[in-house]
């Protein structure tokens, strides 16, 4: 039989064993949290770093126009303006700069609902804003951008098909912007504000 002091030996003996493999055991493990932590650091450091540089208003890239840009005239716009009364008028003209010879087919199904914005946002400005420098070039901007949400709805409906491709193509889109808007940029052809 065993007798007290052979106990007491054994009882000291396992927990003597089991310490070095508890050490190892929190070795590793501080280990690994320490790694985990170092990576997620990275991470975010990563991603606040771009979110940053994305809300400071990064230009987008756009791809060079091939060759001479294409003109497309729109016709002549006569439009009441803002002003108390409503006697005054404006009279527009209005080109619009396309990227190659291919987009005036593109754009010219969408010419009504660009004409229609157009003719908005002129009606709801003033003779004083119009006859300013800067109030026609914020309403080129502004024509601008309204002539270019029809080609981004349009692309935005095309593209929520092939959602799942494009998850695998992404890496490859982030490379080489696609610019698939045809309308470049808007030119008065005339402007008259009576």
């Amino acid at each position: 039989m065993a007798t007290k002091a052979d106990a007491d030996k054994s009882d000291a003996g396992e927990p003597a064993k089991a310490k070095p493999k508890s050490k190892k055991l929190l070795l590793i493990g501080g280990v690994a949290v320490l790694v985990l932590a170092l990576v997620g650091g990275g991470a975010f450091f990563l991603l606040s770093k771009k979110n940053a540089a994305d809300e400071e208003g990064e230009e987008v890239v756009h791809v060079a126009p091939k060759g001479p840009p294409t003109y497309l005239a729109l016709d002549n716009m006569v439009v009441n303006l803002a002003d108390p009364g409503g006697e005054k008028v404006a009279q527009v003209g209005i080109t619009l700069e396309l990227a190659d010879s291919k987009s005036p087919e593109k754009v010219k199904p969408y010419l009504p609902i660009i004409r229609s914005a157009v003719l908005l946002l002129i009606s709801q400005r003033t003779a004083e804003e119009l006859l300013a420098i800067e109030g026609k070039e914020k309403l080129a901007a502004d024509i601008l951008l309204e002539a270019t949400k029809p080609f981004q709805a349009a692309h935005d409906t095309a593209a929520k098909p092939k959602k799942e491709a494009a998850k695998t193509k992404k890496k490859a889109a982030d490379k080489a912007p696609v610019d698939d808007n045809p309308v470049r940029a808007v030119l008065f052809s005339s402007f008259i504000v009576q």
